[in-house]
């Protein structure tokens, strides 16, 4: 549905002392982008608790539009979408109940719902998510999901659509989810425009866990499966069924199968084949390998296979991610930096 360009959409966004300030910014600026287009875009009014500067994660203070309680019928009346924020502070924010008072009585005004990162427990706890598929911060996903089970959590999704409650996952996922706000108000070449101002992707790639194997396993240096979690995410092309990883730890097939999922919350086959798929974008993006020799490297045994994974986990296939990361060459850098300097940006 489009907006006629004379009319810009009033947008609240509720923030809180530790918000993370890219969960702000960062739709903000976007938002404000789509003026350069020559329309009216979006009024944005940051309202938190009390009035004046809120301090966040960074230790950057922003300044606050209006308090809560200056927020009067006639600007709800108008309110286009709501937007919460998440953050560090976002247990406190729980427990504060003018945080959950405005976002219940904001809501009942809203075309559209919002939240960025954690700010879906605010929501939640306001009661308007219940039974909805949302998305959240990866690491949050555990204890979010545990405070409000009727959530349908997609663990992987970089921003969520059910309904009118649109959800991201963190920080620049935040991002993601303002281009897509954007095309769905004012057109998808508005939201190209946007997008290509801000050197992003119209449509990310993959899901949030696609970055996060190595991470796991240095997390896991002081469990039992520790060495091993290390092993299987620096030899992608090993054998690593259960039998041979039991082996190498020492343990029967069922004792491994049972720490495994203790220690990572996953089974040894999810792990594998997400060892492999992060293996298998690393040499996509940063060598010139074929794609075969790539999915033998990484263990997939076939171009077909690994391209199936790929499809399931990341939404695309090997050829379209290489495509869309695999780092430019000098020669495109030199042209891509002479158009923009040409572009006086």
């Amino acid at each position: 549905m489009l907006q006629s360009a004379r009319k810009a959409r009033n947008v609240v966004m509720v923030c809180f002392e530790q918000a993370q300030i890219l969960d702000i910014t960062g739709p903000m600026q976007l938002f404000s982008a789509v003026r350069d287009a020559g329309l009216a875009g979006y009024a944005i009014t940051l309202a938190a608790p009390d009035p004046g500067f809120i301090t966040t994660t960074s230790g950057m203070r922003l300044g606050m539009d209006r308090a809560f309680d200056e927020i009067g019928d006639d600007l709800l009346a108008d309110l286009d979408t709501l937007v919460v924020a998440g953050g560090d502070g976002t247990a406190d924010a729980l427990r504060d109940p003018r945080q959950i008072a405005f976002i219940r009585r904001a809501a009942q005004h809203a075309r559209r719902i919002v939240s960025i990162c954690s700010g879906i427990a605010l929501i939640a706890q306001a009661g308007l998510a219940r039974h909805k598929r949302v998305a959240t911060h990866w690491n949050a996903c555990d204890l979010i999901g545990a405070a409000f089970p009727d959530l349908r959590i997609d663990r992987d999704a970089i921003f969520v659509r059910d309904g009118n409650l649109w959800s991201s996952a963190g920080i620049t996922a935040g991002m993601d989810l303002a281009l897509a706000v954007i095309e769905e108000d004012w057109g998808h070449d508005v939201a190209v425009q946007v997008a290509r101002r801000h050197v992003l992707f119209m449509i990310r790639p993959g899901g949030q866990s696609q970055f996060s194997v190595q991470l796991e396993a240095q997390a896991g240096q002081d469990g039992r499966l520790g060495k091993l979690l290390t092993w299987i995410a620096d030899h992608p092309g090993a054998d690593l069924n259960v039998p041979a990883l039991a082996a190498r730890a020492c343990m029967s097939e069922r004792t491994l199968a049972r720490v495994f999922r203790a220690e990572t919350g996953v089974t040894p086959a999810e792990f594998v084949e997400r060892s492999r798929t992060e293996a298998a974008r690393r040499d996509l993006e940063h060598t010139a390998h074929s794609i075969d020799r790539i999915a033998f490297d990484c263990g997939f045994g076939s171009m077909e296979r690994m391209r199936r994974t790929f499809i399931r986990r990341l939404g695309v296939g090997p050829k379209a991610y290489r495509d869309r990361f695999r780092r430019l060459p000098h020669s495109a850098r030199k042209e891509f930096s002479h158009e923009y300097r040409h572009r006086g940006l």
